[in-house]
């Protein structure tokens, strides 16, 4: 079942790349009394979700913060080092989005957001979406209809409806 607007998000562990290695975060730890944008995509270093779904997030994570958002994050079911590889690679860490990785899927299967594709070699990835969430109620939630673009979940959809 996908998550709705006014449900709260379930609690799921998920990987980033620290000073140490790789360390656990915890989703309830990062949406506790904050108001956070979180998109999702399906897959590090693909077309869509570099030229146009980071970038959108790069270019409004200023208006973003100035409307009360307290973190951006972009959530992948990639392993933690590709998610901060590509952090790097598309300058979106360095806008201060953090990257984490849903690595097993666990948390885009509670939210019932997984899709296979296999002709691209996708199994258990993350529909593309955006959601703001705040003190962890999702408020709004945009799921684009069709693959390989990036307009109803783009940085510019959310920021207008905020």
């Amino acid at each position: 079942m996908t998550i709705s607007t006014g449900d709260k998000l379930p609690d799921a562990t998920l990987t980033r790349i620290g000073e140490n290695g790789p360390e656990q975060v915890s989703l309830h730890d990062k949406l506790r009394g904050r108001r956070v944008v979180l998109f999702a995509l399906p897959g590090a270093f693909t077309p869509t979700c570099s030229a146009a779904h980071v970038p959108s997030f790069i270019r409004t994570a200023a208006d973003l913060a100035k409307k009360g958002v307290d973190e951006i994050i972009c959530v992948s079911v990639n392993d933690p080092f590709v998610m901060r590889a590509w952090g790097d690679a598309t300058g979106g860490a360095n806008a201060g989005i953090t990257f984490l990785a849903d690595a097993d899927g666990s948390y885009t299967a509670a939210v019932g957001m997984g899709f296979d594709a296999p002709i691209s070699g996708f199994f258990g990835r993350s529909v593309r979406y955006s959601m703001l969430i705040d003190d962890g109620v999702l408020k709004v939630l945009n799921m684009e209809k069709a693959r390989g673009v990036c307009d109803l979940t783009a940085g510019e959809t959310l920021l207008g409806q905020i």
